[in-house]
């Protein structure tokens, strides 16, 4: 759906992006983060058409961007962090007057406006002025014109933003049910809006990628396997002394009592090899019921902070 090859964009001496590449493909939803100018606002600029790269190409649907913007621009749609709406306007004039910018006759704009307001739950409100509206309905307005003329590509720099927490659900369920029919790359300093919503997660840093792929392989990639969880049934003596004489775990920590007689710990393996079968064996040897036994992993957040060197400086 959208290939990314190689590309390249400066400012004067600095870089904003430097030979950045990446692949989505249809029906994904794809998160793109990246700390504060890590490049992400130069990547949606460039994908978009709003300015080109100094190296590399975009291929939307194979359509070269730069070579074929008209055709390739048809099949995106923008939603900017800050929504270019007209507030003297009506929704449903709003949404006529993207149609027609976007190429479409006023008869099909109408048809597509109310398309896109069933859509995004925005019918009854379709004569109201964009100014009366509350924050959460002016973002649905945003996401309603990006859809119109139905493009596979959709774009959405914070849309979260300044929403309340019922709103966030209902756009998070909204963003989930278009991936049936468009791809979406959705950018958020929300980490954990982009964990619930996103299949797929591209890391930026200092105009550089660093990271790419699913949510939970991203997770399980990074995650500490030396560092367990274990729930144990017996004596928390019992229980400290075969951690400790095992020759497995080089430290533990009792974390809490799960409930009667079932107990919490957290330990560090000698090694880094994977010591799970040869401590549940330790236990199973002393006939001790063993409830569970993970590695601990790690949120997108903690992944996030470990690949951008955030958890190193603090």
């Amino acid at each position: 759906m959208l290939q990314v090859n190689h590309i390249t964009k400066r400012y004067g001496s600095q870089d904003a992006l430097s030979d950045v590449s990446f692949h989505i493909t249809k029906g994904q939803i794809v998160g793109l983060l990246g700390e504060n100018g890590a490049g992400k606002s130069t990547t949606m600029n460039i994908v978009t058409g709003y300015i080109s790269a100094d190296e590399g190409e975009v291929l939307i649907d194979g359509i070269d961007l730069l070579k074929k913007p008209k055709p390739a621009k048809q099949r995106i749609g923008y939603l900017p962090e800050q929504p270019p709406l007209y507030d003297k306007m009506t929704v449903y004039e709003y949404l006529i007057f993207a149609g027609e910018l976007k190429g479409l006759r006023r008869q099909a704009a109408g048809k597509e406006a109310a398309r896109v307001m069933e859509l995004t739950n925005l019918t009854e409100r379709k004569n109201m002025l964009i100014r009366h509206l509350s924050k959460g309905y002016k973002q649905r307005v945003g996401l309603a014109q990006a859809l119109m003329a139905d493009p596979a590509l959709l774009i959405l720099d914070e849309p979260m933003v300044g929403l309340d927490p019922n709103q966030m659900i209902e756009m998070r369920n909204l963003i989930r049910s278009l991936s049936d029919d468009h791809t979406v790359i959705l950018s958020s300093h929300i980490l954990s809006e982009i964990e619930s919503v996103c299949d797929h997660i591209i890391i930026l840093s200092h105009g550089k990628l660093i990271a790419e792929n699913e949510v939970k392989k991203l997770e399980t990639e990074n995650s500490n396997h030396s560092r367990l969880r274990i729930v144990v049934k017996g004596s928390k003596s019992k229980i400290g002394n075969l951690l400790k004489n095992s020759g497995l775990v080089k430290d533990y920590t009792y974390l809490r009592d799960v409930e009667d007689g079932v107990y919490e710990y957290q330990a560090i393996a000698a090694s880094d090899e994977d010591i799970r079968d040869d401590l549940f064996l330790v236990f199973a040897r002393e006939k001790m019921v063993v409830y569970s036994l993970n590695t601990e992993q790690l949120s997108l957040e903690d992944v996030f902070m470990k690949l951008t060197g955030k958890e190193e400086e603090e």
